[in-house]
């Protein structure tokens, strides 16, 4: 699967069991995220049921918005436990205890839960009613963030609009700075793209490292 292709959006189909959690305007992270871990509004829709993960903290300087947990996050609870995120950490240049320290990262995908598989193979989309369900409502709750990561197509197409392919967006990464930085998702078909395009790890990943590390400092 090439980084611009996408599967075809899925349907949103009517609520779940649950209901919009309908957050009070002063409602803080914490009690955000606990709604955020309870919900099941797509409990009908998820073959291994609903176990959404997150790393939220109002205090984080980066935001990690990516595409959806995979099985191995699913069943350990931890986002990016798996080959795909030792593959973003050395992206970043972070090691596991910067990036698992909520105070500094937040993970905040594009879909909680993870969304099961296609029938040829690879994950699902994320479920199209998590964005829109969690986002506003915990996006305001950051007090100091300076960088969103913006990691997959699903995630790129959601913040900064279609009008590019992925890979293009990638290539013009200074235009979304100094708030936003597009990335492809980290799965091993990046490594084949990644070979074909050599200034993703020329230019992009040092340019990478160096927002990230400006977005951390004191």
């Amino acid at each position: 699967m090439g980084l611009t292709h996408l599967p075809a959006p899925m349907p949103i189909p009517p609520p779940g069991p649950a209901r919009d959690p309908g957050l009070p305007p002063g409602a803080t992270m914490a009690e955000a995220a606990a709604a955020a871990s309870a919900c099941t509004f797509c409990a009908l829709h998820l073959p291994l049921g609903p176990r959404p993960i997150h790393q939220l903290h109002e205090q984080a300087r980066i935001l990690v918005t990516s595409q959806a947990p995979g099985t191995k996050a699913h069943l350990s609870g931890i986002p990016f436990e798996d080959a795909s995120g030792e593959r973003l950490r050395d992206w970043l240049g972070l090691e596991r205890d910067r990036f698992y320290d909520p105070t500094k990262l937040a993970i905040l995908p594009m879909g909680l839960c993870y969304p099961g598989r296609l029938p040829r193979g690879g994950d699902c989309p994320p479920r199209p009613e998590c964005a829109p369900l969690w986002h506003p409502r915990i996006l305001p709750r950051f007090t100091n963030l300076r960088l969103r990561l913006l990691v997959g197509a699903y995630a790129v197409r959601f913040v900064l609009g279609p009008r590019m392919a992925l890979s293009e967006r990638v290539a013009r990464y200074a235009e979304s700075l100094p708030t936003h930085f597009p990335l492809p998702h980290p799965s091993w078909r990046t490594l084949v793209w990644a070979k074909k395009n050599p200034w993703f790890d020329a230019e992009v990943i040092p340019a990478l490292r160096q927002e990230v590390e400006r977005a951390l400092a004191d």
